[in-house]
């Protein structure tokens, strides 16, 4: 019988595999250790994944898809052969391409939300929302609530949109996620506690996203 799972050693533990599959980052290390993989790593990252998906049944009304990504790397057209990735991801998505990315890692431990890529109709409708009056309200949301946010994916402002645009920088994305760092001392704790904290926080772009763009 397997042994019970709990949550709140996922953090330390994927951190230790993962600090030696950094220095062990081949084929054999990681067979060798794959039961250690699926017992630490895997079987607790599936439990989290149904226990956040579940709440957001519950409580939001919405109903997650969940994914755990694969440890390989594809190295087909990548410089870097090494075949694993050093990281630990799993994420809860919707039909309309909003989603909630948890990302651990030995140096970070972060939750996004968002839609990683605009498909065209959105695009379309993102940008006309971030030049009208709603763009105004996202970025007064996005400087008050202190959220990480990547930098815009275009160099120069789309036509036929003015490149002195007061929110130009809103305009040069292609898809627009937030992040909430420094979770590590909460997913020690309580994972799912802290999930669902930064969850509520990011609530407010992933409705803006929803009202808007999806």
């Amino acid at each position: 019988m397997a042994e019970p799972v709990d949550l709140n050693r996922l953090l330390p533990d994927a951190r230790a595999f993962l600090a030696e599959l950094a220095a062990n980052n081949d084929r054999d290390w990681f067979k060798a250790n794959k039961s250690r993989y699926d017992s630490d790593l895997k079987r607790p990252s599936e439990k989290l994944l149904a226990q956040i998906a579940g709440w957001m049944g519950d409580t939001l009304g919405l109903t997650p898809r969940t994914k755990l990504f694969r440890p390989h790397r594809d190295v087909r057209f990548a410089e870097d052969k090494t075949p694993y990735h050093i990281h630990l991801h799993m994420m809860w998505s919707l039909p309309d391409g909003r989603a909630w990315m948890l990302g651990v890692s030995p140096d970070y431990a972060t939750l996004g939300a968002g839609m990683m890529g605009f498909e065209p109709a959105q695009l379309d409708r993102w940008r006309e929302a971030v030049a009208a009056a709603q763009g105004a309200a996202l970025a007064d949301m996005i400087d008050k609530a202190g959220w990480r946010v990547d930098a815009p994916t275009l160099q120069r402002v789309p036509s036929p949109y003015r490149a002195d645009h007061p929110r130009e920088a809103l305009l040069r994305y292609k898809g627009f996620v937030a992040w909430r760092d420094n979770l590590d001392e909460g997913l020690a704790l309580d994972p799912e506690e802290t999930l669902r904290q930064a969850i509520t926080d990011l609530a407010p772009l992933m409705d803006w996203l929803g009202d808007e763009v999806a």
